[in-house]
C-alpha cells in the first residue's frame, strides 16, 4: 500500500514537471521580428552642444512661484529659436501659461488624428551639500568623455533637444506630415505640471482635438537590471499610477509632561498607533493588469528558473509575488503603495502637545481609486479622534493604453528597428509625468524614453553626476525621426 502511494506521488510529480516543461516551451517569443534599420547620418557633436546650451539655462521650477527663474526659461527659448530656424519657420509656436511651449505642425489630412510628443523644460534643484560630489559643475553643460554632463541632461532636456533635432531634420528634408504633429514642452513638470501641461491639455480639449497617441518621458532601455534577462529591455509605460497624499491629525489635551495621560491617549501615541496600523496593513498586491502582461512578454526571453516561474504563474505565482514584494521598485508594480512621509508634533521636551500631524503618500495602482484608498485609511486607523483629509493635488490612476493598438505597435517596431536585439514589453510608470494631464484628449498615452541605463546609472536620475552619452542622444534623435516619419506619414 505504501509502495503504491509512493509510486502515485512520483507519478504525480513527474506529471507536474511535464506540464510545467510543456507550458514553458509553449510560451514563445512575443517580440516583433523586423530587420534592423541603418542609422541616419546626423551631427552628433552639434546635437551634444545644443543639449549643453540647454543645460546652461538653470530652469529650476517652483510649485508656488510661477515666475521663478523666468529669465532662464526665456534663455532656453531663445536658444531653441536660434538653433532650430527651419522648425520655427514651419511650425506654429505658442507660449502657454507664461513659460510652457506648444508647437503645431499642421498635417495635410484634417481627418487624421494628430500625434503629440512631450518633454519638459524644467529641472530639479541640486540637493544642498552635494555640489562638491559632482565631477563637473552641474549647470555648466560640459561635454566630457563622450557624455553631456549636468542637471537635465537625462531628465528631460535630452528628449526635448532630440525631438527638436528630429523635427528640424524632417523639415529640412522636405517631409510633409499627413497628420498634425504637436510638441508640448511644459515648464513645471517637476512640481506637478498644473500650470503648463494641464493648461496645454485644456487648450487642446477646448479646440476639440483628439490625439491618436501621446509619447512622453517615462520608462527606459535598461540592461542588467532584471535578473535572468540578458538582452536590453525597453519597457513602454502604458499606464501611470495615481497620486494621493492623506493628512492625519490627532488631537488631545495638552499639558505638562510630568502628568501624562494613560498609555495610548496622547496625541503622539494615537498618531504613532495609526501610522503603525497603516504601515502594517498595506493595500493588497497581485500580479495582475500591466504587471501580468509585462511578465508574460518578458518570460520567453529569460533564462533559468526565472523563465519557468514566470511562464507558470498558476503554480509559482505566490513564490514570485513574495520575491517581487521584497524589492521597492517591483513591489510598487504590484500594489497601491503606502509611504509615511511627514510627521510633526510637539515643540518642547516637557510639554505634551495637543496636536500631532502626519502625511501618508499613496501611489495608486490602475484599478484602485482615491475613494477606495481613503476608505481603507479610515477603516485601518479606526479612531474618531484622528481627523483624515485628502491633500490638494491628488490624481486618479491613468487609463491603460492597449498594447494591441497601432500606436503601441509603431513604438515597438521603431525600438526593434533602431535597437536590434532589444526586448520590448509594456510596463507601469510608478512616478508622475506631464502626460497624466492629457487623458481627456487621448486614450493612447505612452511613457517611454529610449535612454540607455544600467543599474549603476539609475542613482543619477534626480541625483549627482547626471549625464547622457552623445551616442545615446543621437539614438534619441533617430528614434523620434523614425517615429514621426512613419507615424505621421
Amino acid at each position: 500500500m505504501l509502495k503504491r502511494l509512493l509510486l502515485g506521488l512520483v507519478a504525480l510529480f513527474a506529471l507536474l514537471v511535464l506540464i510545467v516543461a510543456v507550458n514553458t516551451w509553449r510560451q514563445g517569443s512575443r517580440q516583433v521580428d523586423v530587420p534592423p534599420l541603418a542609422p541616419i547620418a546626423l551631427d552628433e557633436k552639434a546635437a551634444g552642444e545644443s543639449l549643453s546650451a540647454a543645460i546652461r539655462a538653470r530652469t529650476v521650477s517652483s510649485r508656488d512661484d510661477a515666475a521663478l527663474n523666468a529669465d532662464q526659461f526665456q534663455a532656453l527659448h531663445a536658444h531653441l529659436q536660434a538653433r532650430y530656424p527651419k522648425l520655427h519657420a514651419a511650425l506654429k509656436r505658442e507660449v502657454v501659461a507664461g513659460l510652457s511651449l506648444l508647437y503645431t505642425w499642421p498635417g495635410s489630412d484634417p481627418s487624421a488624428k494628430p500625434i503629440l510628443l512631450m518633454a519638459h523644460q524644467d529641472v530639479v534643484p541640486i540637493a544642498p551639500g552635494t555640489e562638491k560630489d559632482w565631477q563637473v559643475e552641474p549647470f555648466a553643460g560640459i561635454l566630457k568623455d563622450g557624455f553631456v554632463w549636468g542637471r537635465g541632461s537625462w531628465d528631460d532636456k535630452a528628449n526635448l533637444i532630440a525631438q527638436m533635432e528630429a523635427v528640424e531634420m524632417l523639415v529640412a528634408s522636405g517631409f510633409k506630415p499627413r497628420r498634425t504633429i504637436y510638441l508640448a514642452f511644459g515648464a513645471d513638470e517637476e512640481v506637478g505640471g498644473l500650470r503648463g501641461a494641464k493648461a496645454m491639455a485644456a487648450l487642446l480639449a477646448e479646440r476639440k482635438v483628439q490625439l491618436d497617441f501621446v509619447i512622453d518621458e517615462g520608462l527606459l532601455i535598461t540592461e542588467g537590471v532584471m535578473p535572468g534577462l540578458k538582452p536590453p529591455a525597453a519597457l513602454i509605460g502604458v499606464a501611470e499610477k495615481g497620486y494621493m497624499s492623506v493628512q492625519l491629525e490627532a488631537t488631545a489635551t495638552p499639558g505638562h509632561s510630568s502628568m501624562p495621560p494613560p498609555p495610548g491617549q496622547s496625541a503622539i501615541a494615537m498618531m504613532s498607533a495609526a501610522l503603525k496600523q497603516l504601515d502594517d496593513h498595506q493595500l493588497p498586491a497581485g500580479i495582475t493588469g500591466v504587471a501580468q502582461e509585462m511578465f508574460a512578454t518578458v518570460a520567453p526571453e529569460m533564462s533559468g528558473f526565472g523563465r519557468v516561474a514566470l511562464s507558470n504563474l498558476w503554480l509559482f505565482g505566490p513564490l514570485v509575488q513574495k520575491q517581487l514584494e521584497g524589492g521597492a521598485s517591483t513591489n510598487a508594480m504590484l500594489r497601491t503603495t503606502t509611504a509615511l512621509t511627514i510627521v510633526n508634533a510637539g515643540n518642547k521636551d516637557n510639554v505634551l502637545p495637543g496636536r500631532a500631524e502626519a502625511t501618508v503618500n499613496y501611489r495608486l495602482l490602475p484599478g484602485d481609486s482615491q475613494a477606495g484608498v481613503l476608505a481603507h485609511v479610515k477603516q485601518t486607523v479606526a479612531n474618531e479622534r484622528i481627523g483624515i483629509k485628502v491633500l490638494p493635488g491628488a490624481t486618479e490612476p491613468s487609463k491603460v493604453a492597449p498594447t494591441s493598438s497601432d500606436s503601441y505597435k509603431l513604438i515597438e517596431r521603431t525600438v526593434r528597428e533602431l535597437f536590434p536585439g532589444t526586448l520590448v514589453a509594456p510596463g507601469l510608470m510608478i512616478g508622475g509625468t506631464d502626460s497624466q494631464h492629457f487623458g481627456q484628449v487621448s486614450d493612447h498615452i505612452y511613457k517611454f524614453s529610449p535612454v540607455r541605463a544600467r543599474a549603476e546609472d539609475l542613482p543619477r536620475f534626480h541625483g549627482t553626476n547626471e549625464r547622457i552619452s552623445t551616442s545615446n542622444l543621437a539614438e534619441l534623435i533617430r528614434f523620434y525621426h523614425r517615429l514621426l516619419s512613419q507615424g505621421a506619414a
